[in-house]
């Protein structure tokens, strides 16, 4: 059959170009097993009649062991044969590599790709002309009728004959889609019978553009990337105004530096909400923790007596040693956070209550009882030398990056290799049905908030020492909201058990880059809400999309 238009291929012509590239491959493929039969494939087999031998309790000690070596014997001769045969099969696939490289695409994929790419100007002009002649019909019946309910009908069926064209159309696109992508991978299954699908570095390369290239679509590709490409294009634009408007770059080394010091107790907060969120939950009690772990903290880790009082007492912890006042802090803060925490999980586990009301109820009254108990006074700094011990600089470098970091990697190890964060997504995405599997979703939420608490407790007592004190019951307003929000854009889905590790972190360094630049530019503080607002706006719409459309 000759080819249509000189250039698109009929499917005969395609099997005609792609015979004698399969008919010297295949024949080098019987070699190559022929020579494999005695030799690696016996090797394969043997290897696995070994082991399953060792697994299977029905055989004695002593019948074990006659077997083993047997099949030891039988294996040291087909290794034998293996290493013998290996230089003959190196050279039979390097020669089949040879010819592919040389006759391939040349000679079948680029006559492919253009007849490809013919079929879909080809198929595009047909479409255009088939909507237009639809337009021109639909046009003309009009024009016939005077019956409103006739006209409503004649515009319903026109809708649904230009619905079948698109459906037509993107069937006919998806078909030549196909037909190219096949005329690729088809090269590398080849190779992979060969060498028993070992590829190079390069070949891995290709392959796995390919394969992002086959299943690009530009609607999933912004849906997932909007958000992070709008992002990135207002912090390119604040790059270049701050020059202009303060005479100064942002992107320093050691503006990057303070980006990431900042982020860092805020790490520990989102990572706590993320697990929340991952539930399906959120967490609003967020900033309150903060504020009410600063006040503790630096009560303890004060610098001499506290010129403060807690419920009308002052207390002096100058009489312990730095070290474990230091470590008190830590503690105390833990302790409350996560009592707070738990008792909110308890509620929402136990009585099926939102943990929107129930962490909205533990930040009134966490932020009362402060307020109350300091009377909204700030209890000051800590010990100058509390940072130089736990969070010193190395040269410019912020060790406190390097507390970030390890949690990162024990969360990532929680939520990717253990029991429990297997259960957190499956509960997070069904609670019912994890109900049904034997998961304990009361324990799994309660685990959550626990790890949550300590979590906040963590973060507020880095952020402590990062400060230098300042045990104000109002410190840490608005960062629930940052938290949330970096979660959300990070992709942690509110609809529960989606999300990863990785994404929390995106999330805090891009809220962290974009308030520190805001700063920076002299933005103020009450107009950030708004960006973050915004921004949390955005990032829960496309969810939701996200959603639907899977639904």
């Amino acid at each position: 059959m000759e080819e249509k238009n000189g250039v698109i291929l009929s499917v005969d012509e395609e099997e005609r170009l792609l015979a004698p590239i399969d008919e010297y491959i295949g024949s080098i493929q019987q070699k190559v097993n022929a020579l494999r039969v005695d030799g690696t494939d016996k090797v394969v087999s043997l290897t696995t009649h070994m082991a399953v031998v060792k697994e299977n309790a029905n055989y004695t000690k002593a019948e074990k062991a006659k077997i083993l070596a047997e099949d030891r014997t039988k294996l040291e001769k087909a290794k034998a044969v293996e290493a013998a045969n290996k230089a003959e099969i190196k050279a039979l696939i390097s020669d089949a590599t040879t010819y592919l490289d040389a006759h391939y695409d040349k000679d079948y994929y680029d006559r492919v790709v253009a007849s490809c790419a013919a079929e879909t100007a080809e198929e595009n002009a047909r479409y255009s002309a088939e909507l237009e002649t639809l337009k021109q019909e639909h046009e003309a019946e009009l024009k016939k009728l005077n019956d409103p309910e006739l006209i409503k009908d004649e515009k319903y069926v026109y809708k649904n004959r230009q619905f079948d064209a698109k459906l037509k159309h993107g069937s006919t696109l998806q078909q030549i889609k196909d037909r190219q992508h096949n005329a690729f991978t088809h090269r590398y299954r080849l190779l992979d019978q060969l060498r028993l699908s070992k590829f190079t570095a390069a070949e891995k390369r290709k392959q796995k553009w390919e394969s992002n290239r086959y299943t690009f679509n530009m609607r999933q590709f912004l849906l997932k990337n909007g958000l992070y490409i709008v992002i990135l294009f207002i912090f390119i634009l604040l790059c270049i105004l701050c020059p202009i408007v303060k005479g100064m770059p942002l992107l320093t080394m050691n503006n990057i530096l303070n980006i990431l010091q900042a982020a860092s107790p805020r790490m520990f907060l989102a990572l706590g909400v993320g697990g929340l969120i991952l539930l399906a939950g959120t967490d609003l009690s967020v900033g309150r923790m903060v504020g009410t772990s600063m006040v503790l903290a630096t009560m303890i880790m004060h610098k001499g007596v506290n010129t403060g009082a807690l419920f009308g007492h002052i207390f002096d912890f100058t009489a312990i040693p730095l070290g474990l006042r230091v470590v008190l802090a830590l503690v105390v803060c833990c302790i409350v956070t996560t009592t707070f925490s738990t008792i909110a999980g308890f509620f929402t586990a136990r009585f099926k209550i939102h943990p929107f009301i129930s962490t909205m109820a533990n930040m009134l009254i966490m932020f009362g009882l402060m307020t109350f108990a300091t009377s909204g006074v700030s209890f000051g700094a800590i010990e100058m030398k509390i940072p130089k011990m736990i969070i010193p600089k190395i040269g410019r470098f912020p060790t406190i990056i390097l507390w970030a970091v390890a949690v990162i990697a024990i969360m990532y190890f929680v939520w990717n290799k253990t029991k429990l964060g297997k259960y957190m997504y499956a509960v997070g995405g069904n609670p019912e049905a994890a109900a049904v599997s034997g998961i304990s979703v009361f324990k799994v939420t309660i685990t959550a908030f626990i790890i949550a608490g300590i979590l906040y407790g963590f973060g507020a007592w880095l952020e402590c020492i990062r400060m230098v004190g300042s045990g104000s019951a109002s410190y840490g307003q608005g960062w629930e909201t940052d938290a949330i929000a970096a979660c959300v854009v990070g992709g942690i889905s509110f609809s529960g058990g989606i999300g990863k590790i990785q994404g929390i972190v995106v999330g805090v360094l891009i809220f962290t880059a974009l308030t520190y630049s805001l700063t920076v530019l002299g933005v103020d503080t009450n107009l950030q809400f708004v960006f973050s607002g915004i921004i949390i706006l955005a990032a829960v719409t496309i969810d939701c999309l996200k959603y639907v459309q899977k639904k």
